[in-house]
């Protein structure tokens, strides 16, 4: 962890920080200032170079737990914008640093390096007049775009802050990444020092404002295994699989709160004709309320336990078959109130570039800080997108520099300017 000193945040840890007071009203009382409406002139003028970086970051590949030639792009970025004290972190995170006037509030800006798709994919991206297609094009090079511009635009504008921002590109927010690069940033490398944090992720203007909680597991059962002929009867770990499965499927949820469940990879076996020794299940479980995924979480655990009993009984065995659930990521569940300071100033910044804002629920970098009841709030980057976490995914450019304002506009509200 980087000395808190160094980064000028040492005083607040022993000092309560300032209150955060934006509204409704502020995005339109910033934009009635000549000098915000001037960065906010070149932000829309520019916003053929940010759609530029994004497509040029897109275009370098960061698969999970593979996000160094990405972040180090995005470090180089940083340095070029005029951000101080630009560094990455043990976690892999990029950070740069906006000094205000005073150390706080602190506000961290975020948007997520990873993408979902593995080594060797083609990242290139095409375009067709205002369309890009392209794996990763809006989910989440357009968050790093938009977080670039916000760290140029200050940098060439005379616009003075009451606080600091720290912008953070992250690594691990998506699939087993477990927002690992967020939760190292609240809890350790920021750790007592942020006030305010958004995150910016995804295309459109919608605002989300309550986490979903996610438990993710490796659900393996193992056996002897043998010859499909010759150890005919032996308890077979994949049929126990089957039956887990076909159990899981058949669950009931709620729709309200809404609580999902899927099975997203599957494996085992070796041979058609061997039994085999191990078979294995990844389940997302999802809930935006705590119970109800821990009564989810339960279900489904009694579920695995009654596939590999079924296994056994049905060929008279006795634990022949064993399951065992490995945690391989647990988001915690969370939530900004409505009334929030964060919120209402998010809502004010899309009401002042024209736009109304629809609030949603969503699992992104947010929940780790909305998980330490720190303010948090992700915003889209704008533009529109379609078939994320596909290899056709696409987004359409037309007026996306809404976002990239809207942005800008959130950024100095929080920061108090």
């Amino acid at each position: 962890m980087r000395s808190l000193a160094a980064l000028g945040l040492l005083v607040p840890l022993l000092a309560q920080a300032p209150a955060i007071t934006p509204d409704e009203s502020t995005g339109r009382r910033l934009l009635a200032r000549a000098d915000v409406a001037a960065a906010v002139e070149s932000l829309k003028t520019r916003e053929p170079s940010t759609i530029d970086d994004q497509v040029a970051l897109s275009q370098i590949p960061a698969p999970p737990f593979k996000e160094s030639t990405r972040a180090e792009a995005v470090r180089q970025r940083f340095a070029a914008a005029g951000l101080t004290d630009v560094r990455i972190d043990r976690a892999g995170n990029v950070l740069g640093t906006r000094r205000g006037r005073a150390p706080r509030p602190h506000v961290v800006i975020s948007a997520h390096i990873d993408t979902v798709f593995p080594e060797g994919t083609d990242v290139r991206v095409t375009r067709t007049g205002a369309l890009l297609k392209g794996p990763g094009i809006g989910d989440d090079a357009r968050g790093l775009a938009v977080l670039v511009a916000i760290a140029r635009a200050l940098a060439q504008s005379p616009i003075q802050t009451a606080g600091t921002v720290t912008f953070v590109a992250t690594v691990g927010e998506e699939g087993l990444g477990d927002i690992r690069g967020a939760r190292h940033l609240v809890n350790s490398e920021l750790a007592g020092t942020i006030d305010a944090f958004v995150s910016i992720d995804g295309t459109g203007l919608d605002i989300t404002a309550t986490g979903v909680g996610s438990r993710r597991y490796k659900v393996s059962f193992n056996g002897p295994g043998g010859h499909s002929y010759g150890a005919f009867g032996t308890a077979n770990p994949i049929h126990a699989l089957g039956r887990a499965i076909a159990a899981v499927s058949d669950l009931t949820v709620p729709a309200s709160p809404r609580t999902t469940f899927n099975v997203g990879r599957i494996g085992g076996g070796t041979s058609v004709n061997a039994i085999p020794f191990e078979a294995w299940f990844e389940i997302d479980l999802r809930s935006s309320d705590p119970a109800a995924l821990a009564d989810l979480d339960g279900r489904v655990r009694a579920i695995v336990d009654r596939a590999a009993a079924a296994e056994n009984a049905r060929w008279g065995r006795t634990n022949q078959v064993t399951a065992t659930m490995t945690v391989v990521g647990d988001r915690p569940a969370g939530a900004t109130p409505a009334s929030a300071a964060i919120v209402r100033a998010a809502i004010g910044a899309t009401t002042a570039i024209g736009e109304h804002a629809q609030m949603r629920e969503g699992s992104t970098d947010a929940n780790a800080a909305m998980f330490l009841n720190i303010p948090a709030i992700t915003i889209d980057g704008g533009g529109r997108g379609a078939g994320a976490h596909a290899l056709d995914e696409t987004f359409d450019t037309t007026d996306s520099w809404k976002g990239t304002v809207r942005a800008f506009l959130l950024t100095l509200a929080l920061a108090g300017a």
